[in-house]
């Protein structure tokens, strides 16, 4: 069989797309938490839209090694959500995402056994890992910001200013940071416990 006519080549093409529009996404709504004063939100959106830029240049280099010459254009055949609100709806979206790559990329690793292409197999299993890890942060940030407690715990705990370095010690992150006065969106608990 020909790779650009397997259906993983396809799927390397979805997963390429997926990945690539999903870190432009999430330096979107890195903005919207940044504007909404959730700093530490906006580092863990970069953090992982970097994240995304490498899982979509495994895809790409698979692409590559498989399709050679025999593929200068691909088509894209999947779907991919078209919405930017408040962090809190963001988050929440992201989430759903990245459970649904979980899904996803696990199909897509099956296919990719049953056509002989162990490598990709095994690359799609550990990526779905850590889009399973984005997931649960993801939904734990969520909950966190929509019950009140994402600058609030019950018990006491290390905040780290993510501007300055600074760690308050405190059931609450501080209104503001003593070292460098940046506002409560720059605290994140450590370790981190979203």
């Amino acid at each position: 069989m020909d790779f650009k006519d397997s259906r993983t080549f396809q799927n390397l093409v979805d997963a390429f797309v997926g990945e690539s529009q999903a870190r432009n996404r999430y330096t979107y709504y890195a903005s919207v938490a940044k504007n909404e004063g959730h700093q530490a939100i906006q580092n863990i959106f970069i953090s992982t839209a970097d994240n995304e830029k490498e899982h979509a240049k495994v895809f790409y280099k698979f692409l590559q090694k498989y399709a050679g010459d025999q593929a200068e254009s691909f088509r894209v055949t999947g779907e991919y959500p078209l919405n930017l609100r408040d962090t809190l709806a963001n988050l929440k979206s992201a989430a759903a995402g990245e459970g649904e790559e979980v899904e996803v990329y696990s199909k897509f690793a099956d296919i990719a056994d049953e056509e002989g292409f162990k490598d990709i197999a095994v690359a799609f299993r550990k990526i779905a890992s850590v889009e399973g890890h984005h997931e649960n942060r993801y939904a734990n940030l969520a909950k966190n910001l929509e019950n009140g407690t994402l600058y609030k715990k019950e018990e006491k705990l290390s905040w780290k200013c993510e501007n300055c370095g600074y760690v308050h010690e405190g059931a609450d992150a501080p209104d503001l940071c003593p070292a460098c006065e940046h506002p409560q969106g720059y605290f994140k608990p450590l370790p981190e416990v979203y």
